[in-house]
């Protein structure tokens, strides 16, 4: 088997001080936070962190799909003095469903203007490279969503780029599927039968980070900044039981739920963006929140879990597993420790409690820990009608956020609440009241 020739590391792109922002005024809509990185080649690297964290932002700034609101974006001229290339793999295949496999991968070629004999044979052989020999004329919906990313990755390859950008490859395919096609990519990486001197790739899962790259930058969120920069120095091909694996893993994983040390940017217990009522609440269900409590609540765990292998048992990722288990601890339903989610006594009694007590214990904590549903039943109680418009405390929120922060906020508390019967809200009407609560 071949492997990959490894040369000494050159600069490829340099990533200076870079910022992104929606909005006229710097700070207003803020992705991106004066990030600094530099892409060598030889290696192959993640950017790891909860969705809303710019990521994908700073994977389109260096593709040259969005311009920075500040900073640059540098390539490294190499040894031959020309500029890197660079393609794409996006997470939605994005492929033309009237074209068939050989013309989607033709797409860039013909682009750069090469001549149809080429651009058939280039073609043909990163379609074989790939793995999807024989479905040169199919077209996209004859494909499962594995051998559609197989297509979007010989799109990327034929055209021999310098870097290979992925924006969450992965995510939209079944968990095997997405293994089979990881193993495969980094066969093809180290045993240098891609065209391609380095690879970032944009992900959420801190197991995949961890089994494909050789260096990890965390994000932050709230703006976007590089929280960490980790070195993973394991052999490939690498495995998920190595004690060391796990080690860095929950490493990984206590460093993405620490609390913020900034406690002027951060809830009172470090978790949301934003204090009182402006505290940015996540989409998350009760139903999520209840089944988590009765996972940790049972065995094996019996109250307290590693979260990597409560991601593992309940196959989620992390930026689905963080804000639930956040959750928990905004509302005095867990305590966060490290990489471990420990449940308070209370928690344990919502667990065993029937569908009125969990209620109960539910509008408890809701009350005593989340102020806009303190802020909300405290003013359909004052008033006459006990009833008042959702415009009214989506205008008081679009004051400390934006307008879809301050919609997805509404909606959650909203949700809590209903479930509580701590209030009860109209739809149609778009009105909250006490109609149904007890």
């Amino acid at each position: 088997m071949a492997t990959r020739t490894i040369a000494a590391p050159q600069p490829l792109v340099e990533v200076r001080a870079v910022s992104h922002h929606y909005g006229r005024t710097s700070g207003a809509g803020q992705v991106l936070d004066t990030v600094d990185l530099t892409l060598n080649t030889n290696e192959v690297v993640g950017l790891l962190g909860r969705s809303g964290s710019g990521k994908s932002t700073l994977l389109r700034s260096i593709a040259g799909l969005l311009r920075p609101s500040e900073g640059d974006v540098r390539f490294v001229p190499g040894d031959d003095k020309a500029d890197p290339t660079v393609a794409m793999v996006f997470q939605t295949f994005a492929l033309f469903p009237w074209l068939t496999v050989l013309q989607n991968v033709e797409l860039g070629l013909e682009a750069q203007r090469v001549p149809a004999e080429e651009r058939r044979t280039r073609a043909l052989a990163a379609i074989d490279l790939i793995g999807l020999d024989g479905f040169e004329n199919a077209y996209p919906k004859e494909l499962s969503g594995g051998m559609r990313q197989r297509v979007g990755l010989a799109r990327a390859i034929v055209v021999n780029p310098s870097l290979l950008l992925m924006d969450e490859p992965f995510s939209a395919l079944d968990v095997l599927t997405a293994e089979t096609l990881r193993t495969d990519l980094l066969d093809l990486w180290s045993e240098g039968r891609m065209p391609i001197k380095s690879i970032l790739i944009v992900t959420h899962n801190i197991e995949e980070a961890v089994l494909m790259c050789d260096r990890i930058l965390v994000f932050s969120s709230n703006p976007g900044r590089v929280a960490a920069e980790i070195k993973v120095d394991l052999p490939q091909p690498r495995d998920r039981l190595d004690p060391t694996f796990r080690a860095l893993v929950d490493d990984i994983y206590a460093r993405m739920t620490a609390r913020p040390a900034a406690p002027a940017t951060a809830s009172k217990d470090g978790l949301f963006p934003g204090t009182g009522i402006a505290m940015v609440l996540p989409r998350v269900s009760t139903n999520a929140l209840a089944g988590l409590i009765e996972e940790v609540d049972a065995q094996p765990f019996d109250g307290n879990a590693s979260l990597a292998e409560l991601a593992d048992s309940l196959q989620l990722e992390a930026d689905e597993l963080f804000p639930m288990a956040e959750t928990l601890q905004l509302m005095r339903f867990a305590e966060l420790a490290g990489a471990d989610i420990q449940l308070t006594a209370l928690a344990r009694r919502y667990a065993q409690a029937d569908v009125d007590g969990r209620k109960a214990l539910f509008k408890q904590a809701l009350l005593a820990h989340v102020p806009l549903a303190q802020h909300i039943r405290r003013i359909l109680d004052e008033r006459a009608s006990h009833d008042a418009p959702g415009r009214r405390f989506r205008d008081e929120l679009e004051d400390f956020m934006s307008p879809d922060y301050a919609d997805e906020t509404l909606r959650t508390v909203t949700h809590w609440g209903r479930y509580a019967e701590l209030f009860a809200y109209d739809e149609d009407g778009d009105r909250f009241s006490l109609d149904d609560p007890a």
